[in-house]
């Protein structure tokens, strides 16, 4: 006997997103940073052990760099401009209230994505 697929998925959580927030989002994804293009490259076209990411994705009043609606997973990739105290309490205070909605997260440093992809790549399959 077959599950017709309407029963075999899991049904997605919705979240709230800011619909403000939507052009930027366009316009971040348009203008990716080296390492957003390097790791979008892996994750684009359910290349990831199937899963369907999305990039620059609006959640909550936020956009997250990647997001995967089945695994409600976010993966960020940290640039210099986090490397100072102020950026990290509001990086922390973001990921807290992101996480009160149930998305897990990964991050990486910008260096790491370029440096050693294959490693970032095999790090977020393992997560999986």
């Amino acid at each position: 006997m077959q599950i017709p697929k309407s029963n075999s998925r899991k049904r997605r959580l919705i979240l709230p997103y800011n619909k403000a927030l939507k052009e930027l989002a366009r316009k971040l994804r348009k203008n990716m940073t080296a390492s957003e293009k390097l790791l979008w490259n892996e994750l684009k076209g359910n290349k990831l052990l199937g899963f369907d990411f999305d990039r620059q994705r609006p959640i909550d009043n936020y956009i997250v760099d990647f997001y995967c609606k089945d695994l409600m997973l976010a993966i960020e990739i940290d640039g210099i401009v986090h490397d100072n105290e102020e950026a990290e309490e509001k990086d922390r205070a973001r990921q807290e209230k992101l996480e009160s909605l149930g998305i897990r997260f990964l991050r990486f440093k910008d260096e790491d994505v370029k440096t050693d992809l294959s490693e970032v790549v095999r790090a977020i399959t393992n997560w999986v």
